[in-house]
């Protein structure tokens, strides 16, 4: 890969280039090769600037995405959720006055397992209303 100006940098990752700069001095990339305006930089910092992106639109703190960087363990948590995000429910309907709400990805079910639960909670609704 050719060498790369600040400017183009920040341009191929969408990214303003102060905030490659202040990537840079948390320590989460690499120093440019160089110096002043002769510095510049390459696929290298094009690529720790793409996890970065990736961690932080998944929703990681820059303090996590450092731990991570420096080799912490790769077990990313969920982000805690917080006022305005959005999520997906689902809706089951199970009878008049009855809905069943689940976030499927939240509760770490796969469509199998939500149709697994649906299909005995179906069950026990029905052994209740028999008693």
């Amino acid at each position: 890969m050719k060498r790369l100006s600040l400017d183009e940098l920040a341009q191929l990752v969408s990214l303003p280039p102060r905030t490659v700069r202040y990537y840079i001095q948390r320590g989460l990339v690499s120093r440019p090769h160089g110096e002043r305006r002769g510095a510049w930089y390459d696929q290298s910092h094009l690529d720790q600037l793409l996890q970065i992106r990736r961690w932080t639109e998944a929703g990681l703190s820059l303090e996590r995405i450092a731990e991570l960087l420096g080799g912490g363990a790769l077990d990313v948590p969920e982000a805690p959720r917080r006022a305005g995000q959005v999520s997906v429910w689902s809706r089951v309907y199970l009878g008049p006055g009855l809905e069943l709400h689940l976030d499927p990805h939240e509760a770490g079910l796969s469509p199998e397992q939500v149709r697994a639960l649906v299909a005995a909670v179906m069950e026990e609704l029905a052994a209740l209303r028999r008693e």
